[in-house]
């Protein structure tokens, strides 16, 4: 059978018309997404300016199905997730973008950093430890030791607490040493539970070596001291702590007449009281001054009077309900219930408060359980902020 060469002439044609249809198809297609994809971008930024997070998501979520390999989209996805509390949905997110191949290593370490904190959020403080240790050497290094650094402190490993603290010091990320001086307070504190008082012993003077104006470490070592029946070494250790730390002198005062009365200083420390609170009134140094005084010179009715000189320097409710607990009052009879209520108000004046979060506590705190922050706790009361 001959061949013939006229089907040629007609399909050649007819196979560039069918190619070319295909083609402008394809890039009809390719350009309806790239359409739909920006589209739904902004759209979930717009959910987002509106605080409209679910449908922000959902818009989020249709752009990076039209565009997978878009590392922005799947970044802005994660954050939206972590913030709802979704921690799962976000790991999922961020460990896919490491299993990538394609992706840059500037992505790379911050699909790393954004794990870290979706482990950090979700309470899985080994698995974020692990994340965060992998920043070592990125652009995100002070950041991932910050949150060890918190990590640590949570979890109340303070060895490792105080490695990565001197790390940040050696970094130039700030000064550690107070931070450093609490946890070797800390692992005092667990020794002394153990019952190791010499470790104990050494690890606060290290603490006073290390921050020498924090006033934690030699308030604890002078109550081992006094617990060993050492009352003049911890009276001793208070009184030089008053020369370091003026400013903690309410807390220092209450311990210090305790130790004074057992040494035999009590003079001298009344009168160290007495200047110091000359120079800055204070509720705590004078109830001491008062305990102190009476201690020395036997009760005595003018003892009180220190609360009324108090009252003429600063206006204190607190003062003034401990003048009138010892007072006569016209009506005698009724000096109960005004005591009462006296001392059902200065309650809340009474406590202290954290600076950083306002958390209040009828102890002083070192380390505030409501933001973690240290030293955010004044050593003066609520009345007297």
């Amino acid at each position: 059978m001959d061949f013939d060469l006229s089907w040629i002439l007609l399909g050649l044609p007819l196979a560039f018309v069918l190619g070319w249809l295909a083609s402008r198809l394809d890039l009809r297609q390719l350009r309806i997404e790239n359409q739909q994809a920006p589209k739904a971008y902004f759209r979930g930024l717009n959910f987002l300016l509106n605080e409209q997070q679910d449908q922000a998501i959902d818009a989020f979520i249709e752009a990076v199905q039209s565009d997978p390999d878009t590392s922005e989209l799947h970044f802005a996805l994660g954050n939206l997730f972590r913030r709802r509390g979704e921690y799962e949905r976000a790991v999922r997110i961020h460990e896919h973008l490491l299993s990538r191949g394609d992706l840059s290593l500037a992505d790379r370490q911050r699909a790393q950093h954004a794990l870290a904190l979706d482990y950090l959020k979700a309470g899985l403080l080994d698995r974020a430890e692990e994340a965060l240790r992998k920043l070592e050497g990125t652009p995100f290094e002070a950041q991932a030791r910050l949150a060890l650094l918190a990590n640590y402190e949570r979890s109340r490993d303070w060895t490792q607490a105080a490695q990565i603290a001197q790390k940040l010091a050696h970094a130039n990320q700030g000064n550690f040493d107070g931070r450093l001086a609490h946890y070797l307070c800390e692992q005092a504190a667990a020794c002394l539970v153990l019952q190791e008082t010499e470790p104990a012993r050494s690890l606060l003077q290290e603490a006073i070596a290390t921050a020498p104006a924090a006033p934690r470490a030699r308030l604890d070592l002078a109550r081992l001291l006094a617990s060993q029946g050492k009352p003049e070494d911890a009276y001793t250790t208070l009184a030089q702590s008053l020369q370091f730390s003026p400013a903690a002198i309410p807390l220092i005062a209450g311990p210090l007449v305790e130790f004074a009365v057992h040494s035999g200083h009590a003079p001298d420390a009344l009168e160290l009281l007495k200047t110091n609170y000359e120079l800055s009134p204070s509720l705590d140094v004078l109830e001491a001054i008062v305990t102190l005084e009476a201690s020395v010179t036997g009760p005595s009715p003018t003892a009180r009077d220190w609360y009324v000189r108090h009252l003429e320097r600063e206006p204190s409710l607190v003062a003034a309900a401990k003048w009138i607990a010892g007072e006569k009052l016209e009506h005698e009879q009724f000096h109960p219930q005004v005591q009462r209520a006296l001392d059902h108000a200065v309650k809340p004046l009474t406590r202290y408060r954290c600076a950083a979060c306002g958390f209040e506590a009828k102890q002083h705190f070192w380390h505030c359980p409501g933001c973690q922050a240290w030293d955010s706790y004044p050593a003066r009361r609520v009345e007297e902020l």
